[in-house]
């Protein structure tokens, strides 16, 4: 039976993993920004821009009291100027634009197996062993995660807890923040290489 009208939604889920341990750092849903999601689709469909360009990441998304207790947050997704808490590195994941870095190790790809009324968009990125570097354009921090190797706090730049997909701009670091996930502070060390596996579920019913 045809029907005009169709139920949509998008469900988002990270994993992050270390590539020498197998050890899952993060492996949690996200929130969507509702309104940017619907923008960016429509701009995709009318190839006007609106595809999933960078992988952002943030150190803003909890707060540590002097007991150690963490505090969590609440995703930014209700507003179309919604940005991360405090952004400090980002990654395209456009395989083909000149501005990522390796093409092989940060693209997108999407999977359907037929008959199922949902499509999935794994961004796929890694946090290589020099990454982020200073001087780095894509390190808005501009901090070396070498100084963090022996921290004994999260305060630093390269310890992330929030992370979002932005959609692509007209220049970089200018898209729509797409989705917001925070968690538990993670430290990136120059030793430690992370793989990350974010998933956009795209469902119509």
């Amino acid at each position: 039976m045809f029907s005009e009208n169709v139920d949509f939604s998008v469900e988002g889920h990270l994993k992050i993993w270390d590539d020498a341990t197998g050890e899952v750092i993060v492996d949690n849903r996200n929130a969507i920004n509702p309104e940017n999601i619907s923008v960016a689709m429509a701009r995709s469909f009318s190839n006007k821009g609106g595809t999933v360009y960078e992988v952002h990441f943030g150190n803003g998304g909890t707060v540590i009291n002097d007991l150690g207790v963490i505090s969590y947050n609440a995703p930014r997704v209700t507003s179309s100027t919604a940005e991360l808490y405090s952004p400090t590195y980002y990654k395209v994941v456009d395989e083909n634009d000149p501005n990522n870095v390796d093409g092989t190790k940060n693209y997108i790809t999407s999977s359907h197996l037929s008959g199922l009324n949902y499509t999935d968009l794994v961004v796929n990125a890694i946090l290589d062993y020099t990454e982020p570097s200073v001087g780095s354009k894509f390190n808005l921090a501009n901090v070396s995660q070498d100084a963090l190797d022996n921290a004994s706090d999260f305060n630093g730049a390269f310890v992330f807890d929030e992370i979002g997909l932005k959609s692509k701009g007209d220049t970089l670091n200018s898209g729509l923040l797409l989705s917001h996930i925070i968690f538990h502070p993670v430290q990136k060390a120059a030793n430690r290489l992370f793989r990350i596996r974010y998933t956009l579920r795209i469902r119509v019913a």
